[in-house]
């Protein structure tokens, strides 16, 4: 008997895109929280706004690369799931796993000792040096701790699941918020003010509660054993393989980020902060557009497991649209709240004049954003991990840093980063638009789709 097809309703695409967008949206808060927090500190508030700018986009930039594995995990389940194969995934799960936290202590060991080095290389000196390490000594160890949540967060979504996950990120975004108030001003009588480390630790706590929650959920929730059993299971190959172009995949849009923040930072204390306020909201606009995009990754590997092509693209269509409609929403918010939200991580009349300069880019980039990061989740649901390493790359490379480095030459500034973000995401999503038009509609024109 043919098995029922996956449905790609708007309800259906909304159970999925709903959670997810909580769960994404929770993941930059902790970065957020912690800058918005520190920047209004009445003493050294700019510095410590770009000491944890330069942190966080540095913590950021490991998170994408090694975290990466959740999308290959994720497609791996999924697909597996739409061909009727999930019982023959018994042991992946837990390698994989493993395979995440191993991936970690590599990373961990020797970026903590180079820390120093690191930050100077993004031109950090003086105060923000000193408040840039106090900050990551303590934030680096929650590194492991994200990876393996990553990990969980993989596994429940190839199994169609996002509520669990945004259950989990909900809890930490909002103990990191509480623990950050608590920590970083104090409590008079109680907890002694602990300025930038306090930031640190409010993560780090929300991070290892996060943690934990998705250990007891994965075990409780799911059939899912986290018991490591050898031999190596054959998915655990093609998630190398996959894990491996993701990772080159990152280290090019980290590139990107690190080269921005490197140069931001060159230009004074003001302009990082500034571009510090910025990237967060930008951040905090990614996640939120990439919610649908997670729908898009969850049943696209579904659809492809079903080989129900017509379906796919479809699914396409719909999840583009939804997230133009979001997209819309951000500009005219951030169209009447544009004081606010700067006001919101600091006083400075400077930094925030450099801020306001720019945040007229930051949302022009948003429709090319959610153009770029849908199909970018499409093709990691698909498995196409070679092309987007190749289309990163070449975004980075032929894009990005020439117009970062000719905006250095003629003086623009702030200006001249965002518009290398703009230049950026735009050749992103123009590639994989037409490389997903040029296969996937021609497969839907040659294919049938599966009876139900």
């Amino acid at each position: 008997m043919s098995k029922a097809k996956t449905s790609i309703s708007f309800g259906r695409i909304q159970q999925l895109a709903i959670p997810a967008i909580i769960a994404g949206i929770a993941e930059p808060v902790l970065s957020s929280t912690d800058a918005a927090i520190v920047g209004n500190l009445a003493e050294f508030g700019t510095e410590s706004l770009a000491a944890v700018g330069i942190v966080g986009t540095f913590l950021s930039a490991l998170i994408w690369v090694l975290g990466q594995t959740r999308s290959a995990i994720s497609a791996i389940v999924s697909q597996n799931l739409g061909a009727g194969n999930i019982s023959e995934l018994k042991n992946f799960p837990a390698q994989a796993i493993f395979f995440n936290i191993l991936l970690s202590v590599f990373i961990i060991v020797p970026t903590f000792f180079a820390a120093e080095r690191i930050f100077e290389f993004l031109n950090a000196d003086g105060l923000v040096l000193d408040l840039s390490l106090d900050y990551y000594y303590i934030r680096v160890w929650g590194f492991p701790l994200t990876l393996f949540t990553f990990a969980v967060f993989g596994i429940f979504r190839g199994l169609q699941n996002t509520f669990w996950p945004m259950i989990i990120a909900t809890i930490g975004a909002v103990l990191n918020i509480g623990l950050d108030f608590l920590l970083v001003y104090g409590l008079d009588g109680y907890v002694e003010a602990m300025g930038v480390e306090g930031a640190a630790w409010a993560s780090l706590i929300a991070q290892m509660v996060m943690a934990i929650l998705a250990l007891i959920f994965i075990l409780k929730k799911t059939a899912i054993s986290l018991r490591l059993r050898f031999p190596m299971h054959p998915e655990i190959m093609r998630l190398l393989f996959m894990s491996l172009n993701l990772f080159l995949r990152s280290v090019a849009l980290n590139t990107a980020l690190v080269l921005a923040t490197r140069e931001a930072t060159a230009l004074g204390k003001e302009y990082i902060a500034a571009h510090t306020i910025a990237f967060n909201l930008w951040l905090f606009a990614a996640f939120f557009v990439d919610g649908y995009g997670a729908a898009g990754n969850i049943l696209s590997g579904k659809l492809l497991g079903e080989k129900n092509y017509p379906a796919l693209v479809k699914l396409a269509k719909r999840v583009n649209l939804y997230n133009l409609g979001v997209t819309a929403i951000l500009i005219i918010v951030g169209f009447i709240f544009y004081e606010p939200l700067g006001l919101l991580f600091n006083k400075d009349e400077t930094v925030l004049a450099l801020f306001y300069g720019i945040f007229i880019l930051v949302l022009a980039s948003l429709p090319l954003n959610s153009i770029a990061f849908t199909f970018d989740s499409l093709f990691k649901g698909l498995g196409e991990m070679g092309f987007l390493r190749n289309v990163l790359l070449a975004s980075t490379f032929l894009g990005f840093v020439p117009v970062l480095y000719a905006s250095i030459y003629f003086g623009w500034g702030l200006t001249g980063i965002w518009i290398a973000f703009l230049v950026w995401v735009a050749f992103r999503g123009l590639a994989l638009w037409i490389k997903f038009r040029r296969k996937y509609y021609k497969l839907a024109r040659t294919e049938k789709p599966p009876l139900k």
